[in-house]
């Protein structure tokens, strides 16, 4: 079993094996399209959710948001960049249903990357049956559009946006999958943020991953790294039991495969590229849009929150973004900007 910095060491040296035998794609590629059925990732998700501020928080920011705007809306249109199973939502198709005088309509754009295979599309497909019903048992009217592609080779077209509705663009910490400069001279990143910019959203909603471990240099990059999956597996050893099964489908299926491809990929293959919020913010006001300032209703209610969590959880705000972390190292920021 070992105890968590036991289980990352071991997560870190499959990863520079990998990375020496030169199997490192190889073996993520393996990892990634081993089958993990919805009903455990939703399993570990509300294990999170209990345990763990981190994912809370992040969902009611982006939810208060909306809702502050969906007011009096009669269509709210979300495009939800990096979707995967839509676990944000039903959150929100809540508060929605119960708004006073009846909900608005709410249609939600789904965009992923496409599953390998024969049909790329199915999960974010699965994933808008399952909102689409879930919507229905609230009465909340929906629709739903799925997109599996190139997130950089999305056109305005594609999103298929109507005249008056409310328009958010979402992207909890996701952007981290795109390539860069680094590695496409047209970076996807800034591809993708003009194409928000020209969509002219009521509000985009950017939560990041706070690591500096998108660097070419590797062995900056694994210390980084590092530093950054360390605290995250120090959270999980101080507030959940190691035996929890939960609890090792996280460190295994999500953090141990991200620390892989970090690790062991290069180039294009290469996609966990996360970059700190201090550095978001200067592509993202370099893309052209104004950052909004943090909201103080939800900055309080979200501190308030922050109360029933672990002791070394800490909460905080810097440059109009809401910082969160565990002992003192910053792990997610979140911030709200306008073209």
């Amino acid at each position: 079993m070992g105890d968590g910095m036991q289980r990352l060491a071991h997560y870190f040296a499959d990863g520079l094996e990998a990375r020496m035998a030169g199997s490192g794609t190889h073996i993520y590629k393996a990892l990634i399209t081993r089958p993990v059925s919805a009903t455990d990732v939703l399993k570990a998700y509300h294990l999170l959710l209990a345990a763990c501020p981190f994912r809370t928080i992040s969902s009611f920011f982006s939810n208060k948001t909306i809702m502050n705007l969906a007011e009096k809306a009669s269509t709210v249109h979300i495009i939800d960049i990096g979707i995967m199973w839509g676990f944000q939502w039903p959150g929100l198709i809540q508060r929605l249903a119960s708004r006073p005088g009846g909900p608005p309509k709410l249609r939600i754009t789904g965009i992923d990357f496409p599953n390998p295979g024969f049909r790329p599309a199915e999960r974010v497909e699965d994933t808008g049956k399952r909102l689409a019903n879930y919507a229905e048992s609230f009465k909340v009217p929906f629709e739903f559009n799925a997109i599996a592609q190139k997130w950089e080779t999305v056109k305005l077209e594609d999103l298929k946006i109507n005249k008056g509705e409310v328009l958010v663009v979402n992207c909890l910490y996701r952007f981290r999958n795109l390539l860069d400069e680094t590695v496409v001279i047209n970076s996807p990143r800034d591809v993708f943020l003009n194409l928000i910019r020209r969509l002219n959203p009521d509000v985009f909603i950017q939560g990041t991953v706070n690591g500096g471990y998108n660097v070419p240099f590797f062995i900056s990059r694994f210390r980084e790294a590092l530093f950054h999956y360390s605290s995250l597996f120090d959270m999980l050893e101080t507030i959940i039991p190691r035996e929890v099964h939960e609890r090792m489908l996280i460190e295994k299926n999500i953090l141990g495969q991200e620390a892989m491809n970090a690790i062991a990929c290069e180039g294009a293959e290469r996609i966990e590229r996360p970059e700190t919020y201090k550095q978001w913010q200067v592509r993202i006001l370099k893309a052209g849009f104004r950052q909004l300032p943090l909201d103080e209703e939800i900055m309080r209610m979200t501190t308030e929150r922050f109360k029933v969590y672990d002791k070394n959880f800490i909460i905080d705000n810097d440059s109009e973004w809401l910082l969160q972390g565990w002992k003192g190292r910053i792990a997610f920021a979140l911030s709200t900007w306008k073209a």
